[in-house]
């Protein structure tokens, strides 16, 4: 039987305790049984816990998120050529998406929502406490910190009527961690300048397993000079994970920061990668 959305939140805690140990360590190159203790578990129970969680053996998931196999996988970049032709769907993908965009108007700014019902809640997920919230047009924002993404919601969208919803926010939690083969897609409520959703939808283009760089995402919105503004609406993704600014690094091979902890990043990373290779 596989582990509750409760459990697999608290296995995460675990991964995520280890992984900041390995970033402190790795120049000591850490065997399984100093990691294992470094999370206070013996190593076949750390063994258990963390293949139960990924799929695969801590070793195997840590060699997904060396900077070498990062600098390999920014290498193929010509693979992405496809991927960013091919449109938003394909076999590999953990979710597909349908994606409502929209550029935000003046006149819809100066409204911050007034007319709108945003559903909201938070559930456990693998990667912690998820927090969701959606328009009548789809997902709208997602969050692993949820105190904070409320309060940026309600500052965000002043005039809208927010309404708690966790049996909402439940279902739509479990289909994205654990999306049928043949299921609806889910829709998207994106709300952003025009450069923005450019940028977010050169995101979802990126297929799972690869990893590319911000001038990569520069020259797939044939701006190739706008780095930094690149990185910038990167940063300002509503929806992460979703939207997988996780899959962007930099050009030298390092994660790099993540709205949510960088070991979060590579946490998912690692485990998006696991499921493609199983």
């Amino acid at each position: 039987m596989p582990p509750t959305f409760e459990q697999a939140a608290k296995d995460y805690a675990t991964v995520a305790q280890a992984i900041r140990y390995i970033e402190a360590q790795q120049h000591n190159q850490p065997t399984l049984a100093e990691i294992a203790a470094s999370v206070h578990l013996s190593e076949y129970h750390f063994q258990r816990l963390f293949t139960r969680w990924v799929g695969i053996s801590p070793k195997r998931f840590l060699q997904f998120l060396t900077k070498e196999n990062a600098k390999r996988l920014l290498a193929e970049r010509s693979l992405l050529d496809a991927a960013y032709q091919a449109g938003l769907s394909g076999a590999g993908r953990l979710h597909d998406l349908l994606v409502q965009t929209e550029a935000v108007t003046p006149g819809q700014i100066r409204q911050r929502g007034a007319g709108l019902e945003i559903h909201y809640g938070t559930q456990p997920s693998p990667f912690g406490a998820c927090f969701i919230a959606t328009t009548k047009r789809g997902i709208c924002r997602l969050s692993f910190e949820p105190e904070k993404a409320l309060e940026t919601l309600q500052t965000d969208y002043e005039n809208a009527t927010l309404i708690p919803d966790s049996a909402q926010a439940q279902t739509l939690i479990e289909r994205i961690f654990t999306p049928a083969k043949n299921g609806t897609p889910l829709p998207l409520d994106l709300r952003g300048t025009n450069f923005q959703i450019q940028v977010w939808e050169a995101l979802l283009r990126i297929p799972p397993g690869q990893l590319v760089a911000y001038n990569d995402i520069a020259a797939a919105i044939g701006n190739p000079n706008a780095i930094r503004a690149v990185g910038t609406a990167v940063g300002k993704n509503p929806v992460p994970l979703l939207i997988p600014c996780h899959r962007v690094i930099r050009a030298t091979g390092e994660f790099g920061q993540y709205a949510f902890g960088s070991e979060r990043k590579k946490a998912i990373l690692g485990w998006e990668m696991a499921q493609i290779e199983n």
